[in-house]
């Protein structure tokens, strides 16, 4: 196992090397450009979709309103890469690489912009002949057949990226340390059977929303995302307040160590970026492309509306969540306390509510990681679809569940190396698709805020 987890890693850090910074980051920045900012100067108007403003047109294409859209793509994007993803970025590249993951959002902005307007505007029929959204439709109905190996490529890695086991494993890891530990139904050493009985207990559970269709789960997330997160940003304004002494010197701290190479193993400040860009991306998902599928089930016929309300995803989850959740674990202190993924962040929070801290993000936990496993399945599947019919979508529901009782016995470190390769291999062909197509996305934008004032 351990060899196993070496050489993935390595596959891993060489994926995300060099050229994938530069597709995302550079991609993104180019998208930013290339735009003139319009994203950013439409912010208002986003939320105004998103509240339902413009959700008149009954004959519009597509299931879901635009906030159900928006709150099913965040219950991909707000789950454990918000908690544990910022803790792992943190203990791996230091405080520092938080600078690097709001690099990402800030310029994923503009990349949402474009991947989620061209889910929209490059619908296309699946095997069933209903509607469907996300990068492999963009990559058939606007790049045409000769590209079709770049979705093959996307769908392969999404089947796999989309996979439970990184929620399910950093649910199992809390449920462990804060319960089964202190209560004696297991040690560090010994834990295979609490884990393993975690996670058939899971997917029973997760097995009965599962099975429904896609308004079952969008009902689900538009309801348990606002609430969870509103629970959550509680809990850290308040941990915030309390240490409000150290907030400033911990934000001086993520400034300055971005570019100190001293705060990683090798010295290098690659090495920094590399890890905060990963973490960003896994929190966000800019460029990757899964959320692209949530958003291009929106109920509308006008591409520029849902490409907005895109690029709401990465102010709260990255910029505002993720920001949170990185705060706390360093005005807490616990970054030197040996712990983490989730466990690091749970105990900052039981430092700062002795008792209940734990037991508060514990609810978190598994209502974000159960909600992502929900939208994962969704991807997973669809994807699932286009690449071998509605017999294999069946089967692979199947394994999609039977892998949530492997994310509870697996490693992290093996669960989140194999994981950010699938991310790689996913944002290859996203972003590849998005520059090639990304002035039909210009031309809808011109011909939409032309005629905005008159609406």
């Amino acid at each position: 196992m351990e060899k196993l987890e070496i050489y993935l890693g390595n596959i891993a850090a060489f994926m995300w090397g060099l050229p994938l910074v530069i597709l995302l980051v550079g991609g993104g920045l180019f998208f930013v450009i290339y735009s003139r900012f319009q994203a950013y100067f439409h912010l208002k108007h986003a939320v105004q979709i998103t509240l339902g403003k413009y959700d008149s047109d009954k004959k519009a294409k597509g299931e879901l309103s635009h906030f159900k859209a928006l709150m099913m793509a965040l219950s991909g994007t707000l789950g454990l890469g918000n908690i544990s993803g910022v803790a792992v970025a943190i203990t791996l590249g230091g405080a520092g690489a938080i600078f690097w993951m709001w690099v990402t959002a800030v310029v994923g902005i503009s990349t949402k912009f474009y991947t989620a307007t061209l889910s929209v505007k490059y619908r296309g029929l699946d095997r069933q002949g209903e509607l469907q959204g996300g990068p492999m439709y963009v990559i058939r109905e606007g790049l045409g057949n000769k590209w079709l190996p770049l979705a093959w490529l996307f769908c392969i890695a999404c089947m796999f990226g989309s996979l439970p086991i990184f929620q399910i494993n950093q649910l199992v890891q809390i449920l462990r340390d804060f319960i089964a530990i202190p209560q004696g139904l297991a040690t560090s050493e010994q834990h295979f059977s609490f884990d393993l009985i975690c996670g058939i207990l899971l997917c029973i559970l997760i097995s009965t929303i599962v099975m429904g269709k896609l308004a079952r789960i969008a009902k689900v997330t538009s309801k348990v995302v606002p609430f969870i997160v509103c629970v959550y940003l509680l809990m850290t304004f308040s941990v915030l307040i309390i240490n409000y002494e150290k907030v400033f010197p911990a934000f001086t701290s993520i400034f300055i160590n971005a570019f100190d190479a001293s705060s990683v193993a090798g010295g290098f400040i690659g090495t920094i970026i590399m890890i905060g860009v990963q973490r960003g991306a896994f929190s966000n998902e800019a460029g990757i492309g899964t959320e692209s599928m949530a958003h291009g089930a929106a109920k509308t016929n006008e591409p520029i509306r849902e490409g907005l309300v895109a690029t709401l995803g990465p102010i709260i989850d990255t910029l505002l969540v993720c920001t949170c959740t990185a705060l706390v674990i360093l005005v807490t202190g616990v970054i030197d306390t040996g712990f983490t993924g989730v466990t690091l962040t749970a105990k900052a929070f039981e430092l700062a509510f002795p008792g209940i801290g734990g037991y508060l993000l514990i609810m978190i936990v598994f209502f974000l990681s159960t909600s992502t496993v929900l939208s994962f399945w969704y991807y997973g599947s669809k994807c699932a679809e286009f690449l071998l019919g509605a017999v294999f979508q069946k089967v692979y529901i199947y394994i999609y569940l039977a892998l949530i009782i492997l994310g509870a016995v697996a490693s992290l470190t093996l669960v989140i190396t194999f994981i950010d390769i699938m991310y790689a291999l996913m944002a290859i062909p996203t972003m590849i698709s998005t520059i090639l197509l990304a002035n039909k996305v210009n031309i809808e934008a011109k011909k939409y805020f032309k005629q905005l004032p008159s609406k």
